[in-house]
């Protein structure tokens, strides 16, 4: 580990504390994970202590466990992973944290610590259905507001008895039974005129 490396781990014990689960250094990048409770106030250490300021958001990216490694995993299925940089210092960390209850995940909303974070939660909930408590404008972003489901659960179901489409008339996206036009497959060989004539090739 290198020396920059092994100085942010320090203070990041230093400026956390006991809020600090886990630090992790692998492959010149530094992970560290807080319980749900702290998340919000530990993005807000992270933010403005003078040894650390992350002041710029990346991404905040959903996580589903419900099989790592494929294998049942033990502790929480949903967690977000928010990726920082600070730079000033010019560093980089990941912040994860699992959210308490599988059935319904909620974690603290970063908007009001970084604005950035806005459209990333909502991508999070769209797609892995984690709530962001405290979030302005919580809705879906990449599908359609009516879709039932999240489709990055990891149990989400990859074909199912309706499909949607945009219906022109309607103005809107609507769902209705999948349809399967029949279809001829007929193979097509194309070749040059004379392919396979003795004298000619």
């Amino acid at each position: 580990m290198s020396a920059k490396l092994e100085r942010l781990g320090e203070t990041l014990r230093t400026a956390l504390g006991d809020m600090l689960r886990s630090v992790v250094t692998d492959r010149g990048e530094v992970s560290i994970e807080v319980l749900a409770a702290d998340y919000l106030q530990a993005a807000q250490i992270l933010r403005d202590h003078a040894d650390l300021q992350f002041e710029q958001l990346i991404d905040v990216s959903g996580l589903d466990y419900s099989t790592y490694g494929n294998a049942p995993r033990e502790g929480g299925r949903f967690a977000v992973a928010t990726h920082l940089l600070s730079i000033k210092y010019n560093w980089r960390l990941r912040l994860r944290a699992f959210a308490e209850d599988d059935a319904f995940p909620v974690l603290d909303s970063l908007v009001g610590v970084w604005p950035s974070a806005n459209w990333f939660e909502r991508e999070a909930f769209d797609l892995y259905g984690i709530m962001f408590s405290g979030h302005p404008d919580l809705r879906r972003i990449l599908t359609d507001y009516g879709f039932v489901g999240h489709p990055f659960r990891k149990d989400f179901p990859v074909s199912g008895h309706v499909e949607m489409r945009y219906d022109p008339e309607a103005g809107r996206v609507v769902y209705q039974p999948v349809t399967i036009a029949p279809r001829e497959n007929t193979p097509r060989i194309v070749r040059e005129e004379h392919y396979g004539d003795v004298g000619h090739g």
